[in-house]
C-alpha cells in the first residue's frame, strides 16, 4: 500500500529529471562550421540539406564539399538532422541505407568525436560539420546557425 502512495512522487521526480536533461540539450545551439580559410562565407538551409542528404557534393562556389557526421555524440547528430530535415535519426539512417545500396551517392564522412571533427576541420578546407556552438574554435568558420 505504501508503494502506491509514493508512486506519484516517484513519477514526478523521474519526469522532472527527464525534463531537465532535455532542456539542457535543447538550450545548446547547433552551428554548421567549415575550415577558417574556406572561401564559403555563409550557407542557407537548402544548401545544407543538399550537401548533407547527398544531392550535391560541392559548395555553391563549385569547390568540393565534404560533409561530416559525428558518430559518438548521437544526441548532437539526432538534433542536427531533426533541425535540418525534420526527420528522426532512424529515418535519416534508413534513407542513407537505401541510397548506399543503390551506389549513386556517398553519405557524409564520419568522425568519432567532436575533437576528431575539430582536427579534420583544421586540416581539410572542404570539410563541413555541425557542432555545438560552445565547441567552436578560432580555426572554424560558422556558416550557418540554427534558430
Amino acid at each position: 500500500m505504501k508503494l502506491f502512495k509514493r508512486l506519484p512522487l516517484t513519477f514526478a521526480l523521474v519526469l522532472l529529471m527527464q525534463c531537465t536533461a532535455f532542456m539542457s540539450q535543447a538550450q545548446e545551439k547547433i552551428v554548421v562550421v567549415t575550415n577558417f580559410n574556406s572561401d564559403v562565407q555563409v550557407l542557407d538551409k537548402k544548401g545544407l540539406i543538399d550537401l548533407f542528404m547527398g544531392k550535391y557534393s560541392a559548395f555553391p562556389n563549385g569547390k568540393e564539399a565534404t560533409p561530416i557526421d559525428v558518430e559518438l555524440v548521437p544526441e548532437l547528430k539526432s538534433q542536427f538532422y531533426k533541425s535540418l530535415v525534420g526527420l528522426p535519426l532512424a529515418r535519416v539512417n534508413a534513407y542513407w541505407s537505401r541510397l548506399k545500396f543503390s551506389g549513386r551517392v556517398k553519405p557524409p564522412a564520419v568522425e568519432q568525436t567532436l575533437d576528431d571533427i575539430k582536427l579534420r576541420l583544421e586540416e581539410d578546407e572542404s570539410a563541413l560539420a555541425y557542432v555545438y556552438e560552445s565547441s567552436v574554435t578560432d580555426s572554424m568558420k560558422v556558416v550557418y546557425r540554427f534558430d
